[in-house]
């Protein structure tokens, strides 16, 4: 029996088993996405710049059915600079400035393809994955369209999102390792290229081309990506001749962290508060986590250099984030409406950064886990007409994440 079953093998091996790749929604999953994009700039060939953008992702799963799934999504992002050309030197490093928010709602179904409606920016890549609905064994390969959507209203006063189709190749890899876990992996591959219309009265993209290329590892148990990897070149060719080229290489993975319980942190927090009698801090649940407002903080006039004192409140301060290690933070800075609102916009950002760099010498968190972001006067919290009012809107504001 012992030789027929080797030699019935030899003739008929067994088929290795093969990999379906599918999407799963659960009503009510939650999950949050951290990708971190190192990118250099260089202008008609010649190294500009170099930067960091750290893009958050907040997925609502609100139902699902016949296999697909309805998204709400917010896309926040923010920037820091790396090595700056003119001054010749790495900059010092910081955390992260504030740089957009997107909101976005979509339909995504088991095999990767978006429904979604023409206003939304956000996510940029679409139909990237897409699978073939069948059984894949390793080498197997595929293509499905994508495409990429951009914003370029502020760049090059295009006002719709502006689309760019391409073809996406992928190739299953088999097993691979990301962070010492083994995932199944695919790559993927496409090229864009687009000859944007002329846009009257100022400078535009007379071509854009890239390359891209992914490595994607799945996690069978969520049905969604683990993480993935990516290096990228993307050339704009202006109206004027200039060229401008973004070369450089992306990682992203799903974050899982424990949902917060609001009411017991702003209980924990309002206790230590309390014991420690800090002045004029007060704890509050927003959307985005928990914010400490600390307000009537003080700088010298005009300036984000804070007046002796101030910085042992801060000290008090570090010693409480410093309990919640798990969680990213962000520093938004406020001021009274006296000056112009482009100034008073840099002064909050300026201030809010000298806050995040101080907690940052505390050792509270590390550079890419803070977010500035400076909101000028645009959001007071007292009477404006009032001395006393004015000074509770000059504040700092530092928000726990629910990341």
């Amino acid at each position: 029996m012992a030789f027929f079953i080797l030699i019935f093998l030899i003739i008929f091996p067994l088929k290795a088993e093969g990999e379906v790749f599918e999407y799963k929604y659960f009503p009510g999953e939650r999950y949050r996405i951290l990708s971190v994009v190192d990118e250099a700039v260089y202008v008609n060939g010649i190294l500009s710049h170099r930067a960091e953008i750290l893009n958050r992702i907040a997925v609502d799963v609100k139902d699902v059915k016949d296999g697909i799934g309805q998204h709400n999504a917010v896309f926040q992002t923010s920037e820091r600079l790396v090595y700056d050309y003119f001054l010749g030197a790495q900059t010092a490093l910081t955390g992260f400035e504030w740089s957009r928010e997107y909101e976005s709602e979509f339909m995504r179904d088991k095999l990767g393809n978006l429904t979604i409606d023409s206003r939304f920016y956000m996510p940029v890549v679409r139909n990237v994955p897409t699978f073939p609905g069948r059984e894949l064994a390793v080498g197997d390969k595929w293509y499905a369209p994508g495409h990429e959507v951009h914003d370029f209203r502020d760049a090059f006063g295009i006002m719709e999102p502006y689309e760019i189709s391409f073809n996406a190749f992928y190739e299953y890899l088999g097993e691979r390792k990301w962070k010492e876990v083994s995932y199944p992996a695919f790559s993927v591959n496409y090229n864009i290229e687009s000859r944007p219309s002329p846009v009257r009265g100022r400078l535009y993209p007379v071509r854009i081309s890239g390359t891209f290329s992914q490595l994607v590892f799945w996690d069978r148990g969520i049905g969604k990506e683990a993480a993935y990897e990516e290096n990228f070149r993307i050339i704009f060719t202006m109206s004027d001749g200039t060229r401008y080229e973004f070369r450089g290489t992306a990682q992203a993975e799903i974050i899982e962290s424990e949902q917060m319980n609001k009411e017991q942190l702003i209980t924990d927090i309002l206790e230590e508060i309390i014991k420690l009698d800090i002045p004029n801090v007060f704890i509050t649940a927003v959307d985005e986590g928990i914010s400490l407002s600390l307000e009537n903080i003080q700088f010298y006039a005009d300036t984000n250099i804070m007046l002796p004192g101030e910085q042992t409140k801060l000290d008090i301060i570090a010693e409480i984030l410093l309990r919640y290690p798990d969680r990213d933070i962000l520093v938004s800075g406020h001021a009274a409406p006296l000056g112009s609102r482009d100034y008073l916009m840099k002064l909050s950002q300026d201030r809010a950064r000298a806050v995040a760099d101080y907690l940052l010498s505390k050792n509270v968190r590390t550079p890419d886990r803070i977010v500035t972001r400076g909101y000028g006067a645009d959001r007071p919290i007292a009477d404006n007409s009032t001395e006393e009012g004015m000074q509770r809107n000059r504040r700092v504001e530092i928000t726990i994440l629910e990341n």
